[in-house]
């Protein structure tokens, strides 16, 4: 048994790197958001972008677990052959759902009829949409080399490629104002520099050494058992803002709680995403319970400072970052500050609930984590029609941010609740010896 035990600086050091790399990818989106509000008709560019950001989010999101299953089960060049193989038939799936919703009348349906926006908005999402059906081979094979780096425990060179990213988003987005409009420019911009990212980070897995042969091998049909209950579970983990979105467009200020929506997520994706990285972060670190211990506390006292950044952000800084830096008007930021700081409570519920999520796919028991996002958007389609047929004399997005929070709870009690039942006197860290069947 491992006697070393992990340390708030072994933690900090892998984790810190992958925290900036969530961070730097969040700019990049709040980046674009303040793109399109300098554009004509702001609010439909901004709504238009958002929704087209939760369809393609919902529908692509299956490939961005490729990094969680590389680090678990890639362990030579033959299993990676097969994660290879595994990444191209997501990525070629989630290309099709996407080009479906960007050329069909089934796009037309879902976001006219089941999501309920308006023609305006539906049009510019659609326009983001045709630009995005390659993106999931972009971003699968993106997953496989951040995973190979992680796993050797270089998480700076991530955040080195996400960099890069930025400083190129620029540049397409110049780019892009040259050649298209509205949603376009934004669709356009994104592509181009995950796309560069994708090639950076590529030539520094290309550099990681993985050995011909290894005892605990794994084939295609292995990673497929293990990778399809965490792709299922990510795919209905992104109809919680589907499901959102589908409500509160259909509330009296419908469109403007759209666009103030895809503005607060801008900031939770940089402010709470980088929580999702504590299951990676289980993954590689965690060799016996005590270390699970330390990596709650670490948890803790991280959220807490994301909660205290999401303050500043939603009062003190208000007008400067909203309004000189967005570009936002004082309506939508007086709009958005009261729902930003309930949003302070989001990083501690995400944060447990990927450590959780860690802790159930290093027991390979991936399964019961589908189960737990199913029951998370049940619940979301339960609140639906009391919240349609008894509105509440609320902002349309504070109430997008309470059901996104209860969403949130929903799970990690869920997962808490089975993890102690599994573990029934046993160990907390289930280990190669003592994992759960």
């Amino acid at each position: 048994m491992n006697t070393v035990r992990l340390s708030q600086k072994d933690i900090a050091l892998f984790f810190l790197p992958l925290l900036l790399n969530v961070q730097l990818m969040s700019v990049s989106h709040s980046i674009i958001n303040a793109g399109l509000a300098r554009l004509d008709d702001a609010v439909v560019a901004l709504a238009g972008f958002s929704v087209a950001m939760v369809l393609h989010l919902f529908v692509a999101s299956p490939s961005y677990q490729n990094h969680t299953i590389t680090l678990a089960m890639v362990r030579s060049r033959k299993s990676l052959r097969g994660m290879l193989l595994f990444v191209i038939l997501i990525a070629s799936w989630v290309s099709i759902l996407l080009a479906l919703l960007a050329f069909s009348p089934i796009g037309t349906f879902i976001l006219n009829r089941v999501l309920g926006v308006t023609p305006e908005v539906a049009k510019g999402a659609r326009e983001a949409l045709s630009f995005l059906v390659l993106l999931p081979f972009i971003t699968g094979l993106r997953g496989l080399f951040q995973g190979l780096v992680i796993r050797a425990r270089r998480t700076g060179l991530v955040s080195i490629a996400t960099g890069v990213r930025i400083v190129m988003l620029f540049g397409y987005l110049w780019l892009g104002q040259l050649w298209f409009s509205g949603t376009q420019v934004a669709a356009f911009a994104l592509l181009g520099c995950v796309g560069t990212e994708t090639l950076v980070i590529g030539f520094f897995a290309w550099r990681v050494h993985l050995p011909p042969d290894h005892a605990d091998e794994k084939n295609f049909f292995d990673i497929l058992r293990f990778g399809f209950p965490l792709a299922y579970s990510s795919g209905v983990q992104q109809m919680v803002p589907l499901l959102i979105n589908a409500i509160i467009s259909r509330l009296p200020d419908g469109t403007l709680a759209l666009a103030a929506f895809g503005v607060i997520r801008g900031f939770l994706f940089l402010l709470a995403g980088p929580m999702r990285n504590l299951q990676q972060a289980y993954l590689a670190l965690v060799r016996q319970a005590e270390d699970y211990a330390v990596l709650v506390r670490f948890s803790i006292k991280t959220s807490m400072v994301m909660a205290l950044i999401m303050l500043l952000i939603a009062w003190p800084l208000n007008e400067w970052l909203f309004g000189t830096v967005m570009g936002l008007d004082p309506a939508m930021r007086q709009y958005i500050a009261w729902p930003l700081t309930a949003c302070t409570l989001f990083p501690f519920f995400y944060g447990g609930t990927n450590l959780l999520r860690g802790w159930f796919a290093g027991a390979h028991m991936t399964a019961r984590l589908g189960r737990s996002t199913l029951y998370k958007v049940l619940f979301l389609v339960i609140l639906w029609p009391l919240i349609i047929v008894l509105p509440f004399p609320v902002p349309g997005v504070a109430v997008a941010v309470f059901l996104l929070l209860a969403a949130e709870i929903c799970e990690a009690w869920y997962l808490r609740n089975q993890r102690n039942r599994l573990l029934n006197g046993q160990p907390l860290v289930p280990t190669e010896a003592t994992k759960v069947k």
